[in-house]
């Protein structure tokens, strides 16, 4: 029996964002909201009631960030060690390469609420429906942006039923696969690291995985986990929203 059935969900989702359509689907880490035209963009930040000044997300693989992140080769094996050797989500925000062919085909608008003062957010290794939306994004070119699955303040959400009516209502294409694999009591999302400076923009899952990592592998030192309350109370907040 086939429970899950990635490939075909994934080619469903991307067909529908193509169309303009936005997609809500679960990554490891939490449900989130997609979309790959501006109109779809649009529709996310008024459904989520989110400051145009947040900016999105980018789904991203090995290829996508090797192309759009100008960073070093020490943070390329920074990155490679834990999403590949130690297998955890990362969100990583870098250096925007100017002139690549995988951002390069963006409109303004989408282009404008996906880069921050020259860097660019790109989430790896958040599952198996990630993992093959991110193949059909490279090999088509098309970048798919978005953020949580969540009215803004909501704080993430790890099951499709308890994502708010307005986000669910904006999707033409929402896709269940049950509880996400890292849901949380704190209502956190992935973690989110500055590759040039590592600098922590987001206490996130598996943060003390990645946290030993970098000590360990690379003698980079980031701070502790700050206590449960403060993460939390933090997570439902605006610098949480991701």
């Amino acid at each position: 029996m086939t429970v899950l059935d990635p490939d075909t969900d994934a080619q469903r989702v991307y067909e529908t964002m193509k169309d303009g359509g936005v997609a809500v689907i679960p990554l490891d880490v939490a449900y989130a909201v997609f979309g790959m035209t501006a109109e779809a963009i649009q529709r996310i930040y008024t459904a989520k009631g989110r400051s145009f000044s947040k900016p999105n997300g980018t789904l991203a693989n090995r290829d996508i960030f090797h192309e759009v992140h100008d960073v070093d080769t020490r943070a390329r094996e920074v990155v490679a060690a834990i999403t590949e050797d130690y297998d955890l989500p990362l969100s990583i925000v870098g250096k925007h390469r100017e002139g690549n062919a995988f951002t390069g085909a963006l409109d303004p608008f989408c282009f404008e609420r996906s880069t921050k003062s020259g860097t660019i957010d790109l989430l790896l290794n958040a599952g198996p429906l990630h993992r093959a939306l991110t193949a059909i994004s490279w090999q088509n070119g098309t970048p798919v942006m978005g953020s949580s699955a969540n009215v803004s303040l909501g704080g993430s959400k790890f099951r499709l039923q308890d994502v708010e009516a307005p986000v669910l209502d904006a999707a033409a294409i929402k896709v269940d696969y049950g509880l996400c694999r890292y849901n949380n009591p704190m209502a956190i999302s992935s973690t989110i690291i500055d590759v040039d400076s590592f600098e922590v923009h987001r206490f996130g899952v598996c943060y003390e995985q990645i946290r030993d990592i970098l000590n360990r592998h690379f003698s980079i030192e980031i701070p502790p986990m700050p206590d449960r309350d403060l993460v939390r109370g933090a997570a439902v907040g605006e610098a949480q929203d991701a």
